[in-house]
This record gives C-alpha cells, structure tokens and sequence, in this order.
C-alpha cells in the first residue's frame, strides 16, 4: 500500500491514526482529492480494527479534511494549502522569447517519434535481462554500438571493453577525479575561465586545481611543462569550443597538449559538450 503515516499510537491507536491523516493533509503529503484506502483494507495493512479506522475517518470527515461519497470511497477534502515556510521556491520566472542560456538546446527538433518507436522495439523484443541492473559500464549493444561510431564519425580508435557508460559529463568527471585522487594525484589542470561547476566535482574528490589560461587560441597548452603544473595529473578542456569563450583550440596547442600526455602520462579529460554542432565541416 503505498501510503506513508507518521504514526504514533503513544496516545492510542485511533487518536495515532487521527493525527497522522491530520497531519499529512495539513503539510501537503496528501494532496486535495486524493483518494483514501478503504477503512477494510487500512485496518488490514496497519493490523488495526476496521472499526478503529472508520471512528478516525469519521472524525476527519467531522472535521472537514476528509469527505465521503457512496460510490467513490473516501478522499482528501479541498482544505487550504499549507502556509509557505521562511524559506519557499521562488515563482518560476517569465519564459523569454528567445532562449540563448548555453546547455539549452532546442527541444523541438528532438526526435521523439524515433525515440518512442526505437524504445518500444526494444522493450517489446528484448529479453527480461534488459531490465536488470546488468553491468555497470553499461550495457554491452551500447557500448559496442558507440566505440563503432567512434571510430567511423571521430577517428578514434575505441573497443567496447575501454568505454563506460554515465549519466552525463558531470558524473564522468567525478568519477575520474576519484579514481585519479585514490591514484595519489594532486592537482588537476582546468582552463581559466571554465565552469565552476566543473571546478567543484573535482575539489570535492580532494584534488587542487590549476588554473590553465585561455587566450584567442583556446587553452594556453604550451604552459604545461612549466613548474606551477607540475602536480598536474591531468588536464580537463572544452577544445571544440572552449567554455564559455567560444574559440577553438589551436592544432599548435593541440600538439603540445599530446606531447605533454605522452610525456608524463598525464590525462586530457575532454568536454566535447557540443563538438558535432556543426553542419558544413566534419567534427574538430
């Protein structure tokens, strides 16, 4: 039965039910109109007796949080919504006409008939594993699927075994800053200006960060061989269009960037968050 009370029979069973309706009503839990248990299947699920329930509901009626109709059983009446606390939501704000907040892409353009149809096929042919956790990398047709893709759109060489499926580039970030903060790494380059946001996951799995430059060429790669980035273990970049500046990364600072991987086996973590918007060129 998926109806939480707050019960406390210290009083007595029925003044417990009483107050723990009262109560959830009053707060919002339960909503206006909300339909209510039966007082028969109530006193099975709390081990009551049906008659305790029915008092309770009675009382409730009485006091006008309840009502009842033969024929649709017992709902929450419209009673007052809850006074608002010092700290409440604030109205949602005006909806502008032309939305240009960056990670907003146009929702409109989403396939969702393709979607819908892709997600019913494979919910109607797949076998009843497909709804397990399975593992934890991601499921294997995914993965396979997107390191083919890799290596047909982008160039880059991927094997099923090697990608790992997350929720988002924010979960990808945390997790490979915790693997690099148990690997005994200290610092983490980041491009200054960079998001935040971005900043914070990593500090909060207990590395420093470095702040990397960015100039009219992207990120100011060619700084990394100097000493304030020695600790750096790895180096976290926006090159297809550096955030929130807009500009590419340069292939000198590229190449730079790739040297200085390979010579102290150091890792580019790359937010390619929209690195395949473009339409008269392949992806950079």
């Amino acid at each position: 039965m998926d109806l939480y009370l707050d019960l406390d029979t210290a009083r007595g069973r029925r003044a417990g039910l009483e107050e723990a309706l009262r109560d959830a009503i009053r707060v919002g839990r339960l909503a206006p109109r909300t339909a209510l248990p039966s007082t028969r299947s109530l006193a099975q699920y709390l081990g009551f007796a049906r008659g305790t329930v029915s008092a309770a509901y009675d009382q409730l009626v009485a006091e006008g949080y309840l009502i009842t109709r033969r024929g649709s059983g017992t709902r929450v009446a419209d009673v007052p919504p809850p006074p608002a606390g010092p700290v409440g939501f604030a109205p949602p704000a005006a909806v502008p006409r032309h939305d240009l907040r960056p990670g907003r892409p146009d929702l409109t353009t989403f396939p969702a008939t393709a979607w819908s149809r892709a997600t019913r096929r494979v919910l109607t042919s797949g076998s009843a594993e497909i709804h397990t956790l399975g593992d934890p990398r991601g499921r294997a047709e995914l993965r396979t699927t997107l390191a083919s893709y890799l290596g047909r759109a982008r160039g880059v060489l991927a094997v099923p075994d090697r990608v790992v499926i997350t929720s988002g580039y924010s979960q990808a970030l945390g997790l490979l800053a915790r693997v690099l903060a148990s690997a005994g790494a200290a610092a983490v380059a980041m491009e200054d200006p960079g998001h935040p946001f971005h900043r914070e996951i990593v500090r909060r799995a207990g590395l420093s960060t470095l702040a990397l430059p960015v100039d009219d060429e992207g990120a100011r790669t060619d700084l990394l061989t100097h000493a304030r980035f020695s600790e750096a273990a790895a180096v976290v970049l926006t090159p297809a269009h550096q955030y929130p500046t807009g500009v590419t990364l340069h292939p000198d600072r590229r190449h730079a960037l790739t040297s200085w991987a390979r010579a102290t086996g150091g890792l580019v973590i790359e937010d390619d968050y929209d690195g395949e918007f473009r339409y008269d060129r392949q992806p950079v």
